[in-house]
């Protein structure tokens, strides 16, 4: 275990905060609530953001950018939208500084005050709709199938890196068509595009389903989710896809003449998954070494250190270091070779055993007389000694194993901690004591949602798509119910 890393089974919340800092991914900033994405951090969104950027485009989408000011009236022309994030919004009022009276420091300007109000974007259906409506006139413009990369602010009071914090990065897709079922199956192509990343790339296992009526994105008509279990045995949100109907189209006078000639308002849809997937990362694979990071959004996948005691070993150890390395890179695999004499290579394993380096390869003297190299997998920590001449079939399948291990086994955890329960006894004592999915009847009315949040914290996570028809009992009121949903404690 390493010695600056809380012990996750003491302290989890620790534990994570303690790794996102010494794994050098991100830190505070001196702005509250706000954090600073640090290059290795970042590096993990690159990954995240290429992967996600083909599969959108793959499904026909582009690329845009909207303003991240909006006039505040935009807000009030959508009644749910304006009242999910009122509590939520940065407003900007003034656009001058002045010196103080006494020139000591700077104060707003009162003769600067905007005609308008601008809203810091917390999400962006109001500017873009009112675009929108420039763009579309007839049938022939639709669909409009646009995504946007960008900053949010949300302004949080209880604020955890990558998890929730006032300003995060994520992706935003805006999308018009001209009817209702072209809308409904691109907010279910999305949902399940948000699951497929999950699942191949980020070796996380999801639930899919959509959302109660209590839960859904304000001013949707439906929400769709991918819910995620993570190792502490809550739940984490991991990407969302809205079914927004035509209620921004009717709030910005959005029509279109379709193939009849016929006047009517668009159907819209919107979609989003941001930085919180990096907490997911951490949270859904990581151990008390530190990260374990899927091969395919590791920012290094292979780490080549040498060993020597000498000048004359470190340049014969180099030379054999680096032509694995080229061989390695034109296999496709991102390399590092890490010769700095400053750190020793006991501090050089660890060190890259908590960044989650998947494959480490030493080198050492003995190891140029043999012809081989030992190789270390960070899923498991066991190491192997193999001839250099075998690496490059080797370490791809390698990596391939590491991903589909660390999926394989983020899916047996969340087998073995999802719970189908009948009685409420139950259902308090697994939320209470052991946390994970519990599947329960529920009436369907937010007055019991709203109760059993109250009384466990425990909120309905999702209605999972593949929850059969089945005739029960609400597990809170004993009233009829027709399936099972998801409920869980949840960040």
């Amino acid at each position: 275990m390493a010695k600056f890393l809380t012990n996750r089974d003491d302290n989890y919340a620790q534990w994570y905060n303690d790794l996102v800092i010494k794994a050098d991914m991100a830190e505070n900033s001196v702005v509250r609530g706000c954090m600073v994405i640090k290059p290795y951090g970042y590096a993990i969104w690159e990954k995240i953001q290429a992967e996600l950027d083909k599969m959108f485009k793959a499904t026909g989408h582009v690329n845009a950018y909207f303003p991240l000011f909006i006039p505040k009236s935009f807000f009030s022309k959508e009644a749910k939208h304006v009242e999910g994030f009122a509590k939520e919004c940065a407003v900007v009022t003034h656009y001058r500084l002045k010196k103080d009276e006494k020139g000591e420091g700077v104060i707003v300007d009162p003769e600067a005050k905007l005609e308008e109000e601008l809203v810091v974007r917390p999400t962006s259906e109001t500017i873009i709709w009112n675009s929108y409506k420039n763009w579309i006139h007839s049938y022939r413009d639709l669909p409009i199938l646009i995504n946007q990369w960008a900053n949010v602010v949300r302004w949080e009071m209880r604020t955890r890196l990558f998890l929730r914090t006032a300003e995060f990065l994520w992706q935003e897709g805006h999308t018009a068509h001209a009817t209702r079922e072209e809308a409904v199956e691109e907010t279910e192509r999305m949902i399940n595009v948000y699951a497929e990343f999950a699942e191949k790339f980020m070796a996380l296992p999801v639930v899919r389903g959509y959302k109660s009526e209590n839960e859904r994105f304000a001013g949707a008509i439906d929400t769709y989710a991918i819910e995620a279990l993570m190792q502490d045995g809550k739940a984490l949100q991991a990407g969302t896809s809205h079914f927004l109907g035509q209620n921004f189209a009717k709030a910005f006078d959005v029509q279109f003449t379709d193939k009849t000639g016929k006047l009517d308002y668009v159907w819209a849809t919107s979609w989003g998954l941001s930085t919180r997937m990096i907490g997911a990362l951490i949270m859904a694979h990581s151990d008390n070494h530190g990260l374990v990071l899927p091969p395919k959004l590791a920012p290094i996948q292979v780490v080549i250190i040498p060993i020597y005691k000498n000048r004359n070993e470190a340049e014969d150890i180099s030379k054999v270091a680096l032509r694995l390395k080229d061989g390695l890179e034109k296999k496709g695999i991102s390399v590092k070779y890490d010769d700095r004499d400053n750190n020793k290579p006991g501090w050089k394993f660890a060190d890259y055993e908590l960044k989650g380096v998947p494959v480490r390869i030493a080198i050492g003297p003995r190891d140029l007389e043999n012809n081989t190299v030992e190789i270390a997998r960070r899923d498991t920590l066991i190491k192997e000694t193999i001839p250099q001449a075998s690496i490059y079939d080797h370490v791809p399948g390698l990596l391939e194993d590491i991903q589909n291990n660390i999926f394989n086994k983020a899916s047996e955890f969340l087998k073995q901690n999802t719970y189908r329960v009948d009685k409420w006894e139950e259902f308090v004592d697994i939320i209470e004591n052991r946390g994970g999915f519990v599947m329960a009847h529920w009436d369907g009315t937010t007055e019991t949602e709203e109760k059993i949040k109250n009384e466990t914290k425990a909120t309905i996570g999702c209605i999972p798509f593949d929850s059969p028809r089945e005739d029960g009992k609400c597990i809170y009121t004993g009233k009829p119910s027709k399936r099972r949903v998801l409920f869980a404690r949840s960040y």
